[in-house]
């Protein structure tokens, strides 16, 4: 019999099946040395981490490239659909629905909050020209387009925008956070640090 094998009677039952054979051997070094090397490939959690060979390098960097171009193309295919989406809305397409979104949600099965999300970027996109503009050139992502909309306005766009060009989209998550929507938001911050006093009524008892 031949080592590392089991043997077992074919479609046997549980009373006269007969005990696996099992034959324990120790490894040799050279399939020791294998197996360490096998382990040292894997990160934990991750499963087996491949090493890339260097003679694929230049396939990598195209395939790179054309990840970095199929995106760019779906940031200005995404605003294509933000603007229908804003006419639609604005010609009441919706009608007979709850709200523009639930109609979105039940033709295009987005999710009823990012059904709004996507409808108050549409209309904020209407007065930011530059954010636009960029937008549409694939040059800024949807989620950095959904930061800079909760505080850019025409004033402020230009500058937002150059900010945004050069950060990463959650540095630009970070600053859509702090500001707040137009900028609104801070100053619901600094009415929350000295908030009005309560007034207590105290009733005499009879």
């Amino acid at each position: 019999m031949e080592p590392h094998t089991i043997t077992l009677a074919r479609h046997a039952t549980t009373m006269d099946r007969p005990e696996p054979t099992v034959t324990n051997r120790q490894p040799d070094r050279e399939a020791r040395a294998a197996a360490q090397e096998t382990a040292a490939d894997q990160a934990p959690g991750d499963g087996a981490v491949v090493r890339p060979d260097s003679a694929l390098a230049p396939d990598l960097n195209s395939l790179g490239n054309q990840i970095a171009e199929l995106s760019a193309r779906i940031d200005a295919a995404t605003y294509e659909l933000l603007c229908h989406l804003r006419e639609f809305d604005r010609r009441y397409g919706w009608e007979g629905w709850r709200s523009c979104a639930h109609w979105l949600n039940w033709r295009t099965g987005l999710d009823l909050g990012a059904a709004r999300e996507k409808l108050r970027v549409a209309a904020a996109l209407a007065d930011l020209n530059h954010i636009a503009a960029a937008m549409a050139r694939g040059q800024l992502s949807y989620s950095k387009v959904r930061a800079l909309t909760r505080v850019a306005t025409p004033a402020t766009e230009a500058p937002l925008l150059a900010l945004a060009l050069r950060a990463t989209a959650s540095h630009v998550e970070r600053l859509g956070r702090g500001r707040g929507p137009r900028g609104a938001r801070g100053g619901r911050r600094i009415a929350m640090r000295n908030p009005m006093p309560r007034r207590c009524c105290w009733r005499a008892g009879r």
